[in-house]
């Protein structure tokens, strides 16, 4: 992964997600895309909060409030996905009309919030992050894992994880 912009890398991880959520969509009685988008895009929220957001925002403090704005965004984007995790539970049957009304709305928030990453904050993350913060980032991006139980910072689930 040391090669290419991580603006690229990122990037790439969108339309990778996008193509899973889309895939889903053409063929909805497979939720196997589905699955592994959901996996993928918050994989992809745990390496923009835990290893791009807080660098860049040090770096260069103008950024922090698209960086908040994104945060905020995640929040909304993570309640889809438990959304579509709860849709898809072992102990449901399958609601396919649901997961894709769902779908739809998460392809829009996508759509808009990625534009967004893609032309304030990837750019300057090859510009500003510092080599130590890159490398980290550039490492997670090659084998990084979600932790398990981790929440995005403005989600519902980690703010009644404080709450205890």
């Amino acid at each position: 992964m040391e090669t290419g912009s991580l603006a690229a890398a990122l990037e790439r991880e969108h339309h990778e997600i996008d193509a899973g959520i889309a895939a889903f969509a053409a063929s909805p009685g497979d939720p196997r895309s589905l699955t592994r988008a959901i996996r993928a895009l918050r994989r992809h929220i745990y390496l923009e909060e835990e290893f791009l957001f807080p660098p860049l925002g040090e770096a260069e403090p103008a950024l922090r409030a698209p960086v908040f704005v994104m945060l905020r965004e995640h929040a909304q984007i993570w309640a889809a996905l438990d959304g579509l995790d709860a849709l898809d539970a072992p102990d449901r049957e399958p609601d396919r009309g649901a997961a894709l009304a769902l779908c739809r709305q998460l392809t829009v928030r996508l759509l808009h919030h990625n534009l967004k990453e893609e032309k304030v904050l990837y750019p300057r993350a090859d510009d500003v992050l510092p080599a130590a913060a890159a490398s980290r980032l550039r490492a997670f991006l090659g084998s990084g894992e979600l932790p398990e139980g981790w929440a995005c910072a403005k989600s519902a689930a980690r703010d009644s994880s404080r709450r205890r």
